[in-house]
C-alpha cells in the first residue's frame, strides 16, 4: 500500500521533520513502547510543507498510530502531543494508494476530555470498529470532537446528496477510530458533478462541498456544531485513492463537566464479609455507594506491597517494596475457592469474625492470617491456577518486574531481613536468574512459584474492580508515592535508578517543623533520563490496568527533592538536590560577612546551652560536649550526628532524655550554611536557619543580608533551572498513559511548579486552608481552576472536625469572612455548619471535589464517629505512625441508611456535580 504524508508545519533551517509510526495495539488502552516505532525522514521543498512517501502492508497491521517530531543538530526539539496520536486505519478494500493530509498536534488545553477518566467512564461510549468500504475513489474526513457527552455520537450532513441534503435522517454516521477522533469515508466519485455535453473530461477537477458535523444521542439528541458551515475544496482524485484530511477540531459546546467523590484508603473499608482490613473486594461495594450517592470518583491511597519487616511498622503504604506489586493484604478470600479442610475454614472464619470486628486494624494479624491461608490455598489450588493459559498470559506480560519480586520475597523470608546487603549471598539481582526463576521445571521457581501466585490473584482482583468501576461510571484514581523503600526490591533489582548516600523528605512546613525525613532513597535522575525514564513510564503503564486518574505523591520532588543526608534524623540539613549553589563570593556579594568556619559547623556557644538545657546545661557539658575555646563547645565525636544521638537515647523515655536527645539534635543543626553534597566550595542557606541561635547572633546588618540571600536562593534563584529539569520528566510521564494527572502541590512551591502544571494540562491540588496565594489567610474557592482538585483534607492533616477544633482564632476568621456568619464560633463543628462547608466546597469551579470519607461523615451528627480524633488517617510529624484508621460502620449498612445517602446526594446535585 503507497502511503502519502503531507504536513504543513513551518521549521527553521538545519530542522528535520519525522514520521515516527507503529502498528496499532489491540487494545486501544496498551500504550505503545517508543522502540516500537519506526523513524522516518520526511522531506521539504520550502520549509513549509513536508511530505513523505512510504509503504505499508494492510496484512501486517489494518491500523497505524503515528506522531511527528522535529530533530535539530542536538537531536529530538520537540515532539506532537503523544497521549492519542494519530491514527490510520487501512480499510479501504479498493485503494492502493493513501494521501493523508494532516496537521500537527500541539498538547491541548482539553486534554483531560482525552483521559480514560471521561472516555471510559464520565463519557462513556460503545465502541464501534472501523468498516472496510469498496469505493473506488474515497475521501475520508477526519475530526477529533472531545465536547461529545456520554451516549453521544459523530455525524456529518451536508448540502450534496451524497451528504444527505442536510436531512439529519440521511446524515453520514462516523466512526470513533481513536479517543475523541472520527472519521467518515465518502464515495468521492458521487461529489464529483458530470461535464457540460461537448467536454472531454469524465468529471469537473475539483468539487467544493458544503456541511457540518452533529452529535446525536442514543435518545435521539442534537447537537449541531455552533460555527458556520463548512467548505472543503475538494480535487478530483485517480481511481484506487483515498485521501485524508484533518480538519479543524469539531465546533461545540465545552462543557466544564465537574465531578464529586470520596477518598478513602483500601485497608480503611470495612463490610460484613472482609477480613479485618479492607479488600479489593470491599473497593467494589464502596464503589456502589459512590455511585448510589451520584459522586463519579473514588481515591484511594497506594496499594503496592510494602512488606519489609512483617511487622506494624509496614502499614506506611507510602513505602513500598515495589513499585509493581499489590499488597497481599488486599486479596478478597471470599473470592478464592474455599479450603477443603473444613476443620481450618472454621478456624479462620472464627478468626476473621475477630479480626473485623476490631475498631482498628491488627495489622501483624491480619497479614500473618491473610498469608497462611494464601499459602494452604496455594497447596491446594496453585499447580492447577499455574498452568493455566491466563496465569501464562499474566506471568508473561509482568516477567520483568514479577520475577525479580518474587525471588526478593523468598530471600526477604529465608534471611529474616529485607536488608539485602545483609544477605549472604544476592546481595543484588542477577539477571542470569530470571530463565531459572521461569521454567516451572526449575526447583528456583518452586521457590518462588507462592510469590508468583499471590501476585496473580490480587491482579485479576484488582482488575475486576477497575472494570466494575468504569461500567458504574465511576472513577478509580490511585496515588504514586514519590519515593520507595532504600531496602526494597526495585533499589536490589535496579540500583543504577537509585543514590542511596542521601535520604528523601520534604523541608520544614505545617506539618512538621524539623521537616520530614522519608528515608527513601533520592532518584538518579541523569541515568533515568539517559533511557527515557523507561522506570517511571513501566510503572505508569503498569497503574493504568487498576486506575483512570492518579495523584502524583509531592509533584515538588519531580523538580527538586529535599535529598537529607544518611547521618540524619530530621531534615533541617537538607538541601534541594539539584539546585545551584552558592559561592563564597556570590554569598559576599549579598553584603554577608561570611565565615566559612563559623556558619557551617553548629553554633553552640554557653548561652545556647544554658537556654536550651537549663539546669542540665552542667551535665550536657560534661557529658556530650567539649570545650573548644572562649565560650564555645562542640560535640564529641561520639554524638557528633543526629543517628549518633538517636543511638545513644534508643529505648529511654524519660522526660528528661527526650529533652537531651531533641536539644542535641538542635546543636547538630544550629548551622547558617549547608555544604553542596557535590562540591564542598558551595553552600545552600539552611532552611528556616531564622529560627536559629547562629542566626540570633548575628548583627542586624548580617540580618538583614542574610534574608535577601535566603529569600533570593528559595524563592527565585532555581526557578528556571527547577522548570528545565521538570520538563525533562513530567513531559514523557504525563503523557505515558492516559489516565487523568492530578498533583499533590503542597508545601513550599517555587513559581516554576505552575508553569510546568498549566503547561501539561496537569490539576492543581487546592485547600482553602492552606491557599497558594501568600497574601491571603484563606483561599477564595470562587477562584479555583478549573484544571484543580478541591479537599478540606488530605490523608496527611487533620480532618474537617478536627482542623476546627485545633485553632480557636483561626476557626473564628474562618467562621466570620468565609462562611459570613456572625457571631462565636460553634464548638465542636456541628452537623449542620459541617454540610454547609462541604456545600461550599462542592459549588467551587474545580473539576474534581474530592471529599475524605470521615468529612462526608461530619455532615451528619448521627453517623459520624463520636471521637473525631479517631478518625485520623496519617500524622507526618511521626514517621513510625501506625497507619491503622478502618471506617467505624460496614459499607452495606452505609448503602442502607436512606436518610444520609440522600443528605450526600442532594449535596452533589445542588453543586452541579455528575
Amino acid at each position: 500500500m503507497n502511503i502519502k504524508f503531507k504536513l504543513p508545519y513551518h521549521t527553521t533551517y538545519g530542522d528535520e521533520l519525522l514520521l515516527n509510526i507503529a502498528p496499532s495495539p489491540e487494545d486501544d488502552n496498551l500504550a505503545l513502547d517508543m522502540s516500537q516505532f519506526k523513524v522516518l525522514a520526511m522531506t521539504t521543498h520550502d520549509g513549509a510543507t513536508w511530505t513523505l512517501d512510504t509503504t505499508l502492508d494492510s496484512k501486517d497491521a489494518s491500523r497505524y498510530d503515528y506522531f511527528y517530531s522535529v530533530r535539530g543538530i542536538r537531536g529530538i526539539k520537540c515532539s506532537e502531543w503523544k497521549t492519542v496520536m494519530h491514527r490510520l486505519d487501512l480499510t479501504a478494500a479498493k485503494a492502493n494508494t493513501y494521501e493523508v493530509n494532516d496537521r500537527w498536534t500541539d498538547f491541548p488545553g482539553d486534554t483531560y476530555m482525552y483521559s480514560s477518566a471521561f472516555t471510559d467512564c464520565v463519557n462513556r461510549r460503545a465502541q464501534i470498529p472501523a468498516q472496510s468500504t469498496s469505493y473506488a475513489t474515497t475521501l475520508r474526513l477526519v475530526v477529533r470532537a472531545p465536547q461529545l457527552r456520554s451516549g453521544m455520537r459523530l455525524h456529518l450532513v451536508g448540502a450534496q446528496a451524497a451528504l444527505g441534503d442536510w436531512d439529519l435522517s440521511k446524515s453520514l454516521p462516523m466512526t470513533e477510530h481513536s479517543h475523541n477522533e472520527w472519521y467518515v469515508d465518502i464515495d468521492a466519485s458521487l461529489l464529483f458533478a458530470a461535464p457540460k455535453r461537448g467536454c472531454k473530461k469524465a468529471y469537473d477537477d475539483s468539487s467544493e462541498i458544503e456541511f457540518k458535523f452533529v452529535a446525536i444521542g442514543d435518545k435521539n439528541e442534537i447537537e449541531w456544531e455552533t460555527c458556520n458551515n463548512r467548505i472543503l475544496a475538494v480535487e478530483l482524485l485517480k481511481q484506487g485513492e483515498l485521501r485524508s484530511i484533518a480538519l479543524d477540531q469539531a465546533f461545540f459546546a465545552l462543557y466544564d463537566e465537574k465531578v464529586a467523590g470520596t477518598l478513602i484508603p483500601v485497608f480503611s473499608l470495612r463490610s460484613e464479609g472482609s477480613f479485618g482490613v479492607g479488600d479489593f473486594g470491599d473497593l467494589k461495594l464502596m464503589i456502589d455507594w459512590v455511585a448510589k450517592t451520584h459522586q463519579r470518583l473514588l481515591q484511594v491511597l497506594p496499594i503496592n506491597d510494602s512488606t519489609s519487616t512483617h511487622t506494624w511498622t509496614d502499614s506506611y503504604p507510602y513505602s513500598c517494596i515495589s513499585v509493581f506489586a499489590l499488597h497481599p493484604q488486599y486479596c478478597d478470600l471470599r473470592q478464592l475457592p474455599a479450603i477443603d479442610d473444613k476443620v481450618e475454614a472454621d478456624r479462620f472464619e472464627m478468626l476473621r469474625e475477630e479480626l473485623n470486628a476490631l475498631p482498628q486494624i491488627d495489622y501483624e494479624r491480619v497479614n500473618n492470617a491473610k498469608i497462611k491461608y494464601l499459602q494452604m490455598l496455594f497447596k491446594q489450588e496453585g499447580k492447577k491456577v499455574l498452568e493455566s493459559e491466563d496465569f501464562k498470559s499474566f506471568f508473561k506480560a509482568t516477567n520483568h518486574w514479577l520475577v525479580p519480586y518474587a525471588q526478593y520475597c523468598y530471600l526477604r523470608d529465608k534471611n529474616g531481613t529485607c536488608e539485602f546487603a545483609k544477605w549472604e549471598d544476592h546481595n543484588l539481582w542477577n539477571e542470569a536468574d530470571r530463565d531459572a526463576l521461569s521454567n516451572p521445571q526449575n526447583k528456583a521457581f518452586e521457590d518462588v512459584a507462592f510469590f508468583y501466585y499471590v501476585q496473580y490473584v490480587l491482579d485479576r482482583q484488582m482488575r475486576s474492580a477497575h472494570d466494575y468501576a468504569r461500567a458504574r461510571g465511576v472513577i478509580l484514581k490511585g496515588d504514586i508515592p514519590i519515593g520507595v523503600n532504600r531496602n526494597g526490591c526495585d533499589v536490589w533489582h535496579e540500583p543504577e535508578y537509585f543514590h542511596l548516600d542521601s535520604q528523601a523528605g520534604a523541608p520544614p512546613d505545617a506539618f512538621s517543623v524539623n521537616g520530614q525525613n522519608w528515608g527513601f532513597p533520592t532518584y538518579n535522575w541523569e541515568r533515568m533520563i539517559a533511557d527515557g525514564c523507561q522506570w517511571w513510564v513501566r510503572r505508569f503503564q503498569n497503574m493504568q490496568q487498576y486506575f483512570d486518574a492518579y495523584r502524583i505523591d509531592h509533584v515538588l520532588g519531580f523538580f527538586r527533592i529535599w535529598a537529607i543526608p544518611t547521618d540524619c534524623v530530621h531534615g533541617l540539613l537538607g538541601q534541594f538536590q539539584p539546585a545551584l549553589a552558592m559561592s563564597r563570593d556570590e554569598i559576599q556579594g549579598y553584603g554577608l560577612n561570611f565565615q566559612e568556619e563559623l556558619f557551617t559547623k553548629p553554633f553552640i556557644a554557653d548561652w545556647v546551652i544554658d537556654r536550651v538545657f537549663k539546669e542540665h546545661a552542667e551535665e550536657v557539658k560534661e557529658k556530650y560536649l567539649q570545650h573548644d575555646h572562649d565560650n564555645i563547645f562542640s560535640l564529641k565525636p561520639e554524638y557528633d550526628t543526629e543517628r549518633k544521638i538517636e543511638a545513644a537515647f534508643e529505648g529511654k523515655t524519660t522526660d528528661k532524655d527526650i529533652w537531651l536527645r531533641d536539644g542535641l539534635y538542635a546543636m547538630v543543626e544550629d548551622v547558617l550554611f549547608v555544604r553542596d553534597r557535590q562540591n564542598p566550595n558551595m553552600f545552600h542557606p539552611r532552611i528556616t536557619a531564622q529560627l536559629n541561635f547562629m542566626y540570633e547572633a548575628l548583627w542586624q546588618n548580617d540580618k538583614d543580608a542574610f534574608n535577601r540571600l535566603y529569600n533570593d536562593y528559595f524563592y527565585r534563584r532555581n526557578n528556571d533551572f527547577w522548570y528545565r529539569e521538570a520538563m525533562k520528566k513530567l513531559p514523557l510521564l504525563s503523557q505515558a498513559t492516559r489516565m487523568l494527572v492530578c498533583a499533590e502541590d503542597l508545601g513550599m512551591v517555587p513559581d516554576c511548579v505552575q508553569w510546568v502544571m498549566n503547561e501539561l494540562r496537569i490539576l492543581s491540588l487546592e485547600l482553602q486552608s492552606m491557599p497558594k496565594d501568600p497574601s491571603v489567610e484563606f483561599g477564595h474557592l470562587s477562584r479555583n481552576p478549573y484544571r484543580s482538585v478541591c479537599t478540606l483534607s488530605t490523608h496527611d492533616m487533620p480532618t474537617l472536625r478536627q482542623w476546627w477544633d485545633e485553632d480557636y482564632d483561626r476557626t473564628q476568621k474562618y467562621y466570620n469572612s468565609m462562611l459570613y456568619r456572625g457571631g462565636a464560633a460553634p464548638h465542636p463543628l456541628p452537623g449542620w455548619l459541617a454540610r454547609d462547608i462541604v456545600s461550599r466546597q462542592l459549588t467551587s469551579p474545580s473539576m474534581l471535589c474530592i471529599l475524605s470519607l470521615q468529612d462526608w461523615f461530619a455532615i451528619d451528627e448521627r453517623i459520624r464517629l463520636a471521637d473525631a480524633n479517631a478518625e485520623r488517617i496519617n500524622i507526618p510529624a511521626n514517621p513510625k505512625h501506625y497507619w491503622r484508621y478502618r471506617m467505624h460502620m460496614t459499607i452495606e449498612q452505609l448503602l442502607a441508611d436512606r436518610d444520609y445517602n440522600d443528605q450526600v446526594k442532594e449535596l452533589v446535585d445542588e453543586a452541579g456535580r455528575k
